[in-house]
Formats: structure tokens, C-alpha cells, sequence
């Protein structure tokens, strides 16, 4: 489990001190749209803030936890789940768990909100020409020309989020932009509350 640590600086400014109550930020969207950047940023600013997260991250999870599956709709939900499962545990002891996984199908996140405590779901969307424009493997052109079977948003569907909690756009936004929005809702929520009494005897 990450979190923060002290500077131990004599005479620094104190700074407010984040109060946690454990969730799951649940990132969606297709390859290449910004999901694990945005992850990285919030994860660091929640550890400045000293907030208990842990990163969980698609790819690595998948050759974790979930070697062997493939990308059939059986399998990605099976994954999914097994994701959500692990951050689950972990919101329910305190820690706020951010999952960056396409997680395409949208009756599997449902689920997972319907099970899974404090459950926030961030859609991060990008339209698929700056996708294609990003992508220096050429994997979307590829897809695009029928050469890559089962490429989610291209030959497998991808079904957005109705009403996520926040829809961050990486075409037009940064993803210090986005990671901030995304705190914002998290203290909107009561996910996390900034104790600043800290300044009130400034």
C-alpha cells in the first residue's frame, strides 16, 4: 500500500491533511486514451496528500492475476471482476484503489458498483482520430484494416459509461487537469475530506 512521506522540513507551511474513507476510482476507456497517466498523477497527488491509495494497473494485473485469459467478452469480464474484487478488498480496509483497465462492457462496471464499496467511475474518453494520431505501435491502423481481431472500439465494442461520475476529454484536457477534477469529486463525495484546521491558527 502507497502513501506519503514527510519532508520533515523545519518551518515549512503545514500543509492540509486528507482524511480517507476508502473507495475505488475506477478508470475506463480505450487504449491509449489516457488512463494510466491520469492514474500515475492522481496516485501522486493523493500520496502528497497522505491519503492511502494503491495503483492498480491493467496490464500488469492481467499478467498477475489473470495470465491466461484471453479477450473473448467471457474473458475480459472474468478479469474485470477479478480486478474489482482486489479493489474492493482494499476500499473496505481504508484504502483508496484506483483501477485503470478498459473494462469495455458496461453491465460488468455496473455490477462491480453495485458490489463494490464506494465506487466512483471515471470515464476517460478521447476521440478515436487523436487515438489513431497517438498510437506509435500503429495498432489502430492495423485494427482498422482488419489485421487485428477482437481490438476493442474498433472489432469489439466498447460501451461508455451512461452517467460516470467524471468524464475527463485527453484531447482537450491535461492530465493534471484531469487528475484535479477527479480530487475535486473525490472530496465532493466525501471520499476524501481535507482537514485544513491545520491553518486556522496561522
Amino acid at each position: 500500500m502507497r502513501n506519503s512521506h514527510h519532508n520533515g522540513r523545519t518551518g515549512a507551511a503545514p500543509q492540509p491533511r486528507a482524511v480517507n474513507r476508502g473507495g475505488v476510482v475506477w478508470m475506463t476507456g480505450l487504449s491509449g486514451a489516457g488512463k494510466t497517466t491520469i492514474s500515475q498523477v492522481l496516485a501522486a497527488r493523493l500520496g502528497e496528500l497522505g491519503v492511502p491509495y494503491e495503483l492498480l494497473d491493467g496490464d500488469a494485473l492481467r499478467e498477475n492475476l489473470s495470465r491466461g485469459l484471453g479477450f473473448s467478452k467471457e474473458d475480459r469480464d472474468t478479469n474485470v471482476r477479478r480486478v474489482g474484487y482486489v479493489a474492493g478488498l482494499l476500499a473496505r480496509h481504508g484504502v483508496l484503489a484506483i483501477a485503470a483497465l478498459i473494462s469495455p462492457y458496461r453491465a460488468v462496471r455496473d455490477e462491480l458498483r453495485a458490489s463494490v464499496h464506494n465506487f466512483i467511475e471515471i470515464h476517460v474518453d478521447c476521440p478515436l482520430e487523436e487515438l489513431v494520431r497517438r498510437d506509435v505501435k500503429g495498432l489502430y491502423r492495423k485494427a482498422l484494416a482488419g489485421e487485428i481481431a477482437n481490438f476493442t472500439g474498433i472489432s469489439d465494442p466498447y460501451e461508455p459509461p451512461l452517467a460516470p461520475e467524471v468524464r475527463v476529454d485527453t484531447s482537450t484536457e491535461s492530465p493534471d487537469d484531469s487528475a484535479a477534477r477527479i480530487l475535486a469529486t473525490l472530496e465532493r463525495l466525501g471520499l476524501i475530506s481535507l482537514d485544513r484546521s491545520t491553518y486556522a491558527h496561522q
